[in-house]
């Protein structure tokens, strides 16, 4: 794997249609492993997606993407431990199997690699969802807690070759938040429930405790 060159100190703040271009013009010969990390609701998995894209169609890369919430514990599992209602926080990811995963993927010459997705819809991991060759020259995996500045989280840190932070006003993020919970058919007051008792404290969490990260994005238009 080679490293992405993140000397500078100070993070470089880009737009979001720039970074694709910016992680290509800093990428070396080898695997490269990069974080886009951010607050439920900045748009990660848009972002994410255009990059991915546009890695592989305009600047040549073979760019593949893994999601940490294809980590989540499944419902029965948190039902048993008892934190069904606040999916979605640090404790309800199995972050030791993401570390493993990564682990094989920075070693850059492993065969191809079945790696999970979760479905939103269907509020469920599936577990081998896609295929992660070893033609993949650049891996961006996307999450909440990638950045987060506490254990377990921060045994993943060392996989990542340079890492992306979305900058999300919390004004922005509730918006979006209950936009993303009526589409799934939740009522106005069982949104308005999941946003301020879950989603917004796990938000605030990854603003106030996450590393600096080598680049700032601001949040493009759709939530992720």
């Amino acid at each position: 794997m080679t490293d992405i060159d993140t000397d500078t100190a100070t993070p470089i703040r880009i737009a979001p249609d720039a970074l694709a271009a910016t992680l290509a013009a800093r990428a070396g010969p080898g695997r490269s492993i990069v974080a886009i990390a951010g607050p439920p609701g900045s748009g990660k998995t848009t972002l994410t997606a255009s990059v991915e894209a546009a890695l592989t169609g305009t600047h040549g890369l073979c760019a593949r993407s893994l999601q940490m919430d294809g980590f989540h514990y499944d419902n029965a599992v948190l039902d048993s431990l008892g934190l069904r209602a606040r999916k979605g926080a640090p404790e309800t990811f199995d972050t030791d199997g993401l570390a493993a995963l990564l682990a094989r993927l920075a070693a850059g010459d492993a065969p191809d690699i079945a790696v999970p997705a979760f479905d939103r819809t269907l509020d469920l991991t599936r577990a081998c969802a896609t295929i992660i060759g070893r033609e993949a020259r650049m891996l961006v995996v996307e999450g909440n807690y990638l950045l987060l500045n506490r254990p377990p989280w921060q045994a993943l840190q060392r996989h990542f070759t340079c890492t992306v932070a979305l900058d999300c006003a919390e004004d922005t993020l509730r918006a979006r938040l209950m936009q993303r919970w009526r589409g799934l058919g939740h009522s106005e007051s069982a949104a308005r429930t999941k946003v301020e008792q879950n989603d917004l404290p796990n938000a605030r969490l990854v603003l106030h405790h996450s590393r600096p990260a080598d680049i700032l994005v601001s949040c493009p238009g759709a939530p992720g």
